[in-house]
């Protein structure tokens, strides 16, 4: 192997014989390739100068910093730039040494042009030899694959993909008919997405990488169903925001998941306004542990607060968030508070130490088939006693808002989990009346992408074990979005609320379960044969449709086109004082009078009847029949 100053050398003695050459063959061309005597002597005289003369230039330039065989574009042009600047330089001096004969000035136009194409040839030639020798038979090695794309990340791709191993492209497919039968990269573009399966029995593919990381969410949605549905397994490259920030190269493609079905395009947010929210401040996260709590200190850490306080209850989820910041946010101090929302000496000592500008209510108890039976005074206790502690404490210490994180279920509840959040919002309500500085805003959202105890994770359990895959009913929806995105809304929701608002996201469409589940299935490469889908019917107190108040007639539109403000029913002046006698008693009451006084106190929440059945009805206590 030649060391870096031997190959240096030689890579200036090629382009100094191209100075030559192209010197001679601008005289060649210059006279019909027979050189008068007396021009021939003065070209002789001439280039002996001229040639070191512009080998200087060059060197200048940094010419002979690159590596032939990573030549680029960037190279190419600098050795322009050198050409150009050597060339008018030259002419200054010829202009001024006047040589006898002259040089034609057809020899000066000449000479730059062929030493151009001379020296940025020879480096495209050398690294197309060079990488067919590195990696010209693995070419034909490869499982075939069909990229889905022709635009620029589908180009690098395919130049990246050349020298893998692992993949060998077998054609392109793409949508725009103005390229449809054109080639990229060597590559040529067979026809649109719908001929996918066509395409790929005839070349037997079995994968698929989809090249669109710039395109919307519903066009990579559409290409992934139509591998689905083909029977080709999708593989994606990384995401345009991770590309952009290089953390990542196209080449690093990586199976679809079912997020990017049911995610969608990115969210923006108001980052100055937030930043004036959050930035130098004491930010209090509860349930920080969680999936919406967890990705909210994510969120916030980005701003520059001046100290986030966790408040989790679960240990382990606790030590695992503090182990995370202290990688990811060295600089920022944060500090681990173990307890419970319900606890009022432990919040008032936490309130009163930290004294936090900005609360994030998260902590709750949110699975609504555990809820419902056994469990209905603990939610009821959790979730809207813990918040009447956490809130009230805001107001005594001084917080400027509190927010707490609802649900799209607190809409004509019909189970106890979303009475329970229906119900903690109107304690919140209630708080603002007579909360002073303090503004309480409320965020409802649905379904989170990979939360804990969502249906996502349950299925992929399923399918590992081989089916069957079970859904409650053929019939029942839901709404989807990101965890990211939640936390995103509920922090814009933050700092555009006055006080007393509930913020109703825009979740787009609702997804039919079912056929959640039958892409689950498809994207793990098996077959509804192979997996079986049953129906189990609908679980206690779950409904067939979740509801969002999101049309015109029941919210208000806000600056931000995700957000929506609820025209909520009102709360009575004192309701909390009798609300907060029901939750102190000093008993567990059953499940059948929690939801009797759950209907007393909120008239929109009707049971299933399916919770009523499994109900054994007792006397009613005084506490609730007050």
């Amino acid at each position: 192997m030649l060391n870096i100053r031997v190959r240096s050398l030689l890579v200036m003695l090629f382009d100094l014989a191209a100075l030559l050459a192209a010197w001679w063959g601008a005289y060649l061309l210059r006279f019909n390739l027979s050189i008068p005597a007396e021009y021939f002597d003065s070209m002789l005289r001439t280039v002996m100068w001229a040639a070191p003369l512009q080998a200087i230039v060059f060197r200048a330039f940094g010419l002979y910093e690159g590596i032939w065989r990573f030549a680029s574009i960037h190279d190419l042009l600098r050795i322009a730039r050198a050409v150009a600047v050597s060339a008018l330089l030259l002419a200054m001096v010829l202009l001024i040494a006047r040589p006898s004969p002259s040089v034609p000035r057809s020899v000066m136009l000449l000479q730059p042009v062929l030493v151009l194409l001379l020296m940025c040839g020879a480096r495209v030639l050398y690294r197309a030899w060079k990488e067919h020798r590195l990696y010209g038979p693995l070419r034909i090695q490869g499982k075939p694959v069909i990229v889905l794309g022709a635009g620029e990340a589908a180009s690098s791709l395919l130049r990246e993909l050349s020298r893998s191993s692992e993949w060998r492209v077998v054609g392109l497919l793409d949508d725009n008919p103005r390229k449809l039968r054109r080639t990229l990269a060597g590559q040529r573009i067979l026809g649109p997405l719908s001929e996918l399966e066509r395409w790929a029995r005839e070349l037997r593919v079995q994968h698929a990488i989809i090249a669109m990381p710039s395109a919307s969410h519903g066009a990579r949605k559409l290409a992934a169903t139509v591998c689905a549905r083909a029977g080709v397994r999708p593989l994606t490259v990384p995401a345009f925001d991770d590309l952009m920030s290089g953390k990542v190269t196209v080449s690093k493609v990586r199976n679809v998941e079912v997020e990017d079905l049911l995610g969608r395009d990115p969210v923006w947010i108001d980052a100055p306004l937030l930043r004036t929210t959050l930035a130098g401040k004491v930010i209090m996260v509860t349930g920080a542990g969680g999936s919406i709590g967890s990705e909210l200190c994510r969120q916030i850490a980005q701003f520059g607060p001046a100290q986030l306080v966790f408040f989790e209850l679960n240990e382990f989820f606790l030590y695992r968030l503090l182990e995370e910041f202290e990688a990811t946010f060295p600089e920022l101090p944060t500090v681990g508070i173990a307890g419970d929302v319900k606890d009022p000496v432990r919040v008032d000592q936490v309130m009163r130490q930290y004294v936090p500008t900005v609360v994030f209510h998260a902590a709750a108890y949110k699975h609504v088939p555990l809820m419902e039976e056994i469990n209905a005074w603990e939610a009821v206790r959790n979730n809207v006693l813990g918040t009447a502690t956490i809130a009230r404490a805001a107001v005594n210490y001084g917080a400027e808002e509190f927010v707490l994180v609802s649900t799209d279920k607190a809409v004509n509840p019909t189970n106890v989990m979303g009475a329970t959040k229906r119900l903690a919002e109107m304690v919140c309500q209630s708080l603002q009346q007579s909360a002073g500085a303090t503004r309480f805003e409320m965020v409802r959202f649905g379904n989170v992408l990979g939360s804990a105890g969502s249906v996502i994770p349950k299925f992929q359990e399923q399918i590992a074990r081989g089916g069957p895959v079970t859904v409650t009913h053929p019939e029942i929806t839901r709404y989807f979005m990101s965890i990211p995105e939640a936390s995103r809304l509920v922090l814009q929701a933050a700092s555009m609320g006055r006080g007393g608002e509930i913020f109703v996201m825009d979740m787009g469409e609702s997804v039919k379960i079912a056929d959640l589940a039958r892409d689950m299935i498809r994207l793990s490469g098996l077959s509804e044969k192979e997996i079986r889908i049953e129906y189990s019917g609908l679980r206690p107190g779950e409904k067939l449709f979740e509801e969002l108040l999101a049309d015109d007639e029941q919210t208000m539109p806000t600056p931000h086109p995700k957000l929506r403000v609820a025209k909520a029913r009102e709360v009575e002046q004192g309701w909390l004082d009798e609300i907060l006698i029901w939750l102190r008693q000093p008993r567990v009451v059953p499940d059948a009078e929690v939801r009797r006084d759950l209907r007393r106190l909120i008239p929109e929440y009707q049971p299933s009847q399916r919770a009523e059945l499994r109900s054994v009805p007792i006397e009613p206590s005084a506490a609730a029949t007050g």
